[in-house]
């Protein structure tokens, strides 16, 4: 009896020793395998689930943060013209380009396998892919830079553009309100008062810098204005590089505006024009221009063609359609920026009601921000 039972110890504690032994092999194994997957965990939560977490806390909250408004921002999806454009745009987004993607790849993968000229379309379609892309975007930025003086299209736009409309000499200049010009609309400038055979005129600017002057332009001359049978007159640079010149004054440092288009207008019509010589100086008959007043005509002043904006302010930029109104009893108004449409907001119609909106709207929207008035208790 002795005998038979022995052996059947030995196997039961063996057993159990091989069991304790791989549980703990188990638990090691659990462990190794979480110290691996930790740091990518973290970095999920980190990048992934906090982002969301806390997105949607904010979602929660007005725009500055520190007022709740439950679902009022998920209502505007549906009520804000802005938002469900853009909603609109990217369910249209997900289904369109998904679609022509999946296309134009079966459209590829038939043209390079079943037609004869399937070597040629792959060397067209695959040649992009064996270019650098760094030389690539440089050839770009060198093809498409803005600057017409470092991007290739814009300088030939640019040299195609001034062999048919002339540019302006002067695009920046302007007189001093010590000048005797004064503004006349339309980037033009006139003489304050009439001018007089045989009275030298002036016409001093500024806003030119000297680098930007005209080559042929030579130190300012004196206007001579001694001749009874025409206007004479200088148009200079009335600016001295390290200061002392003297307004109005032609100083010695100070060059003339060569090149620059004089206008003798009456009762509204151009008489006589002149262009100013290389020392600035210019004449005009005294039969026309006696008694008339001096045009500096707004092509002088006119901004130099800078070929297309491919991606400036004013292509990159989105313009916000909508506005801040405010409304009040009996009234109907609204602030807007520059280039937007009059707000047509039914203010008018609620009576009993003042104040201003906080929020946003769009054209043909309802203003959506009210405060009932103390002063009467009429319904809306």
């Amino acid at each position: 009896m002795s005998s038979t039972t022995a052996p059947r110890a030995r196997s039961t504690a063996g057993t159990g020793a091989s069991g304790r032994k791989g549980s703990g092999d188990g638990r090691r194994s659990r462990v190794v395998a979480a110290g691996f997957l930790l740091p990518a965990l973290l970095l999920l939560g980190a990048l992934v689930v906090y982002p969301i977490g806390y997105s949607v806390q904010r979602s929660l909250f007005d725009r500055s943060g520190s007022s709740f408004v439950g679902l009022d921002n998920y209502l505007s999806l549906v009520t804000d013209d802005s938002l469900r454009t853009a909603v609109k745009n990217n369910l249209i987004w997900l289904v369109v380009a998904p679609a022509v993607a999946t296309a134009l790849g079966l459209v590829f993968a038939v043209l390079t396998e079943r037609v004869r000229w399937g070597t040629a379309f792959k060397l067209l379609v695959f040649m992009p892919m064996a270019i650098s892309m760094l030389a690539a975007g440089i050839i770009f930025r060198l093809v498409y830079e803005q600057d017409p003086d470092r991007g290739v299209a814009n300088a030939v736009w640019v040299g195609v553009h001034d062999t048919f409309a002339e540019s302006s000499v002067f695009p920046k200049a302007r007189p001093l309100p010590v000048h005797p010009l004064k503004a006349a609309g339309g980037s033009a400038y006139v003489t304050k008062e009439p001018v007089r055979a045989g009275r030298p005129v002036r016409l001093p600017l500024v806003g030119v810098a000297p680098a930007q002057m005209p080559e042929g332009a030579r130190p300012a001359a004196e206007p001579a204005g001694t001749d009874p049978g025409t206007v004479t007159g200088t148009a200079w640079l009335d600016f001295t590089r390290g200061g002392g010149g003297r307004p109005n004054e032609v100083d010695p440092a100070e060059r003339g505006l060569a090149g620059l288009r004089i206008e003798a207008v009456r009762d509204g019509k151009v008489v006589a024009t002149a262009t100013a010589a290389a020392d600035g100086t210019f004449a005009l008959p005294a039969d026309r221009a006696d008694g008339a007043v001096l045009r500096l005509p707004a092509s002088n002043f006119r901004e130099q063609y800078n070929g297309v904006e491919w991606l400036g302010p004013r292509s990159s930029r989105p313009r916000s359609s909508g506005r801040t109104c405010g409304c009040g009893p009996g009234s109907r108004w609204c602030s807007s920026g520059p280039g937007s449409r009059p707000c047509r907001a039914s203010c008018s119609k609620r009576r009993g009601w003042t104040g201003r909106t906080s929020g946003r709207c769009s054209a043909g929207s309802r203003c959506r921000s009210w405060r009932r008035s103390s002063r009467s208790s009429s319904s809306p």
